[in-house]
């Protein structure tokens, strides 16, 4: 167990838990640490194939930076260098993140879900860019993130007021994957984990880095490299299984 945060191997995913509930789950220098630590540890294991994040409690998932330490020390401590907000928010990663948001996601919180590939929300969640409140704003990627992801006046309208929005309204703008009520949570932020974990790795691995390629790439630049990765797929062993498996009626080997 990481300071600030509990780490624990399910077979193929690595589950993160941030247990600082009495700090509604601020993120301090500790923290962003121990989860910068795990996430280089799921990179690294072949053998790990997915990672969740979740919360302690219900009350939070996430409020962003401990701001009793940074009154102490300093602000930013939170940031890993060369990695963003909590190891997470400018760090490029090959294996997918699902985040469960088990409470209100503010400030860095808020950021962490927006670099997240899926992202399961418990019903009475919400988000919020909240930095502006106390002379700041989302520089970790917030801002940047919600600017390519949803209309500019919505986007502005929680950059600009700091005013929160609820899991439906993230869910409507396409910033959540799925809404559950708080008991079914967990449960199926590890079923899609647990589902993306039992795919050929390298299928989800080419799959996330054209998504994110395409992303920031004009449409001939990503179908050729789509094209380039995609016919490596198809000649792979996993593809190959895959097809016939269907073809014959039966399930995977």
């Amino acid at each position: 167990m990481g300071e600030g945060a509990r780490i624990e191997r399910r077979e193929a995913i690595l589950c993160i838990t941030i247990t600082r509930e009495a700090r509604r789950n601020a993120i301090d220098a500790a923290t962003a640490a121990s989860i910068d630590a795990a996430i280089d540890e799921a990179e690294r294991d072949p053998a790990l194939r997915a990672v969740l994040l979740t919360g302690t409690g219900d009350r939070a998932f996430c409020s962003g930076m401990d701001l009793k330490e940074a009154a102490e020390r300093g602000a930013g401590l939170g940031l890993v260098p060369g990695r963003g907000f909590a190891g997470i928010t400018e760090r490029r990663r090959d294996k997918p993140l699902v985040v469960a948001v088990n409470g209100p996601a503010v400030a860095g919180g808020f950021e962490i879900v927006l670099a997240a590939d899926i992202v399961v929300a418990a019903d009475h969640a919400h988000f919020a860019l909240a930095e502006v409140k106390r002379g700041l704003f989302a520089f970790a990627g917030g801002v940047q993130r919600l600017a390519r992801a949803v209309p500019r006046a919505a986007a502005l309208g929680m950059i600009l007021t700091g005013e929160p929005i609820s899991a439906r309204r993230a869910h409507e703008l396409g910033l959540v994957t799925e809404v559950v009520p708080g008991a079914e949570l967990l449960p199926r932020a590890m079923a899609l984990a647990g589902m993306i974990a039992g795919y050929d790795a390298e299928a989800v691995r080419n799959a996330k880095m054209l998504h994110d390629m395409a992303a920031d790439a004009s449409i001939d630049e990503s179908l050729r490299f789509g094209r380039l990765y995609g016919e490596k797929t198809l000649a792979s062993a996993a593809s190959r299984e895959g097809i016939a498996a269907y073809a014959e009626g039966r399930a995977k080997a």
